[in-house]
């Protein structure tokens, strides 16, 4: 059965948010129109999350079978190895900020996109708080379709399809190409491990803004071939 957060608290300044962008110090101008944009978005978003608990029922030599669903995936494959439990989940800043814009204002419109990405990191970290207390779960990791090559974008709808109706959940609909609308929300599955694993440590993309870890080649070779 799926669950529904819709009543996660957060607190939204101007600090937290130059943090999350990685600005290390901010011009006068730039700090007021933060706290600006914070204050209007702050009196109207509700950010969400859903999710479900599943099991993990058979596992190929790269692919994994989920309540019933198969995902295509080397890097999960390995990461389930053994895991019976997972847990499926989308997070998103909520549709009511999806109102807001600011047309002809390139700054603003930056800030506003900052800020919707700030309040689906706390949804998200709210989500993995709320898990690890439910279901002493201790140490977690995820996976998010798209966040590599191994797991493509395309099998969203897969994800999607443990959940039941997202859209009437929590307001998130995936387009034709599989994108999530609103566009700041994130999908995955949370699992338990004893090492810990960010898909960053097998991208090599360099100067990503949402980078946690470092890219290992040595983990790249263990979980890729490669």
């Amino acid at each position: 059965m799926t669950e529904v957060l819709n009543n996660i608290p957060f607190k939204l300044d101007a600090d937290t948010i130059m943090k999350v962008m990685r600005v290390r110090r901010a011009n006068s101008l730039t700090g007021q129109v933060v706290r600006e944009i914070a204050g209007q978005i702050s009196s109207i978003a509700r950010p969400k999350a859903a999710y479900t608990m599943s099991w993990v029922e058979n596992k190929g030599e790269d692919s994994v079978q989920i309540d019933g669903v198969s995902f295509v995936s080397k890097v999960l494959r390995k990461n389930l190895d053994a895991v019976e439990r997972v847990f499926p989940y989308v997070a998103t800043c909520g549709t009511e900020v999806e109102s807001l814009a600011f047309p002809g204002d390139a700054m603003k419109a930056y800030w506003l996109d900052a800020i919707k990405m700030t309040l689906v990191g706390m949804a998200s970290a709210y989500l993995t708080d709320h898990l690890k207390k439910r279901f002493a779960l201790g140490q977690t990791a995820h996976m998010n379709p798209g966040s590599l090559a191994d797991w493509p974008l395309t099998q969203q709808r897969r994800l999607f399809s443990l959940l039941g109706d997202v859209e009437k959940l929590i307001g998130v609909r995936l387009t034709e190409s599989s994108v999530m609308y609103p566009l700041k929300s994130v999908s995955g599955i949370i699992f338990p491990t004893e090492v810990r694993f960010e898909s960053c440590q097998l991208c090599p993309r360099e100067k990503c803004p949402g980078r946690r870890m470092a890219y290992s080649s040595e983990m790249a070779r263990e979980y890729l071939g490669k």
